[in-house]
């Protein structure tokens, strides 16, 4: 049975869900490619990429970088990740990403006053994992009851073994580490052996036949070349994200452990950086795999794009600044146009929501004004969008999120359509998908209903 322990919410879990908390097991020692955490593929460091697609998956509270290196501390906390310092005893190249996780949850917990109740493992050296591989991992656990999970690729190809490499000591001492002690970190499994395949078994030197040396099939017989569909369905375990149960977790001291969900994932986004020619790929394949940067030309979003717009109050329907009159009360200038655009779109049927983090009474009012809902005095922007989204039914690949600073830039990494209005913060900028033309208070709501409505501000008739 899955080990699933009562959960004690904290301020910023919704109470009905154990806390999810994904792990990024970082180290700043790296032989195959010095500073490899850090090494950019997209432009992104290879940690931000990481804490960026944990940030915006739909079941991760939180995400917690483990390090010893003060440059990937810095780059995690700036992508929003609580850093957590790994000491030396477990910093080391032997050091399995089990002791990482389990001394990360022991600081977490401690920290935040908040039990852990499902932990996940996330391999930076894993590029192209995206927010749906982790949000399926971690459903495994959370929803579907499963102990553990991993992700997972189809595979199709015949694996060799040369008779010489099985008589290396190192070997051997790779098969006893990734047994029952763990996984050395950023290490993904071995190859699958089909069930009912005998397992490779060492061949003597010398004569031909089972005996020879040279090379012999793991997953196959040589003898035998069966047809691709005649042969089992073969799953690579691809090394970039796994789900525990967390009681469970830390009773097995393994990653794997009572029912153990496979989570196929796109094989064209498998890859795993180990040395100097994987991160070439990567960063040639970026272009291809991530779409267009952030900040380059693209099209702008239409109605067909969009089911909801999210606006932040201040620097967007405002111009930022804030008036205080001689009684200490707060006054600010919206645009009418502003007004204009909001009312077109609820009358398009598009889910509306202000978001903001001041606790303000004229926000309230000018929600109501608009007839727009409103959350505000929000700490946590990115968890309160998540829980929307997920209470109104919403894709967050189809929410249009309009903001100005670096405070929106964790509910940037959740959506579809980040946009930042003229004037924003340039960080916010170049994280944005999407710029107006206008700035915040002076008709940027007004332009963003115009790309989704038409000048007209009126959807165009369906054919």
């Amino acid at each position: 049975m899955p080990h699933h322990p009562p959960h004690r919410p904290g301020p910023d879990t919704p109470p009905h869900r154990p806390a999810v908390v994904a792990v990024i097991p970082a180290r700043g020692g790296s032989k195959g490619v010095p500073a490899k955490n850090l090494a950019a593929v997209g432009e992104v460091p290879l940690v931000v990429r990481a804490v960026r697609a944990c940030r915006a998956a739909r079941l991760v509270t939180d995400v917690v970088v483990s390090t010893d290196d003060t440059a990937i501390a810095a780059a995690a906390r700036g992508a929003g990740a609580v850093v957590v310092r790994r000491p030396a005893d477990i910093a080391g190249d032997t050091a399995t990403s089990e002791s990482a996780v389990r001394h990360a949850m022991d600081t977490y917990e401690a920290g935040h006053g908040t039990p852990v109740g499902t932990v996940l493992l996330v391999q930076c050296t894993s590029p192209f994992l995206n927010r749906a591989d982790i949000d399926a991992v971690a459903a495994a656990v959370v929803e579907g009851g499963a102990d553990s999970a991993l992700t997972v690729a189809p595979f199709h190809g015949f694996v060799w073994r040369d008779s010489a490499d099985e008589a290396d000591a190192t070997d051997e001492a790779d098969e006893a580490e990734h047994g029952a002690a763990g996984h050395a970190e950023g290490a993904g499994g071995a190859y699958p052996v089909p069930a009912g395949q005998p397992a490779a078994r060492p061949r003597t030197a010398g004569g031909t036949g089972p005996t020879a040396t040279g090379g012999h099939g793991v997953n196959h017989d040589k003898s035998h070349r069966p047809r691709r569909q005649d042969r089992p369905q073969d799953l690579l375990e691809t090394g970039a994200a796994y789900a525990m149960d967390a009681a469970g977790f830390r009773i097995s001291g393994h990653r794997f452990f009572g029912r153990t969900e496979l989570v196929r994932t796109d094989p064209a986004r498998v890859l795993e950086i180990d040395d100097p020619h994987d991160l070439d790929r990567a960063r040639a394949l970026a272009r291809l795999l991530d779409g267009p940067r952030p900040g380059e030309p693209a099209h702008l979003p239409t109605r067909d794009d969009i089911d909801a717009v999210v606006l932040d109050f201040d620097g967007t329907q405002t111009d930022d600044r804030v008036l205080i009159d001689a009684d200490g009360r707060e006054l600010v200038a919206v645009h009418r146009g502003d007004g204009l655009g909001i009312a077109a779109l609820r009358r398009a049927e598009l889910k509306l929501l202000i978001l903001s983090s001041e606790r303000n009474p004229v926000v309230a009012a000018r929600a109501r004004k608009l007839q727009v809902p409103v959350l505000h005095g929000i700490d946590r922007k990115d968890l309160a969008l998540k829980r929307w989204c997920e209470e109104s039914g919403i894709d967050p690949e189809r929410v249009l999120y309009v903001g100005n600073d670096v405070n929106d830039l964790p509910c940037f990494d959740l959506v579809g359509w980040p946009v930042a209005v003229a004037g924003a913060h340039d960080v916010v900028r170049g994280a944005a998908r999407a710029l107006t033309a206008t700035p915040g208070g002076s008709g940027a709501i007004r332009e963003i209903a115009g790309w989704l409505l038409g000048p007209s501000l009126r959807p165009e008739p369906a054919p």
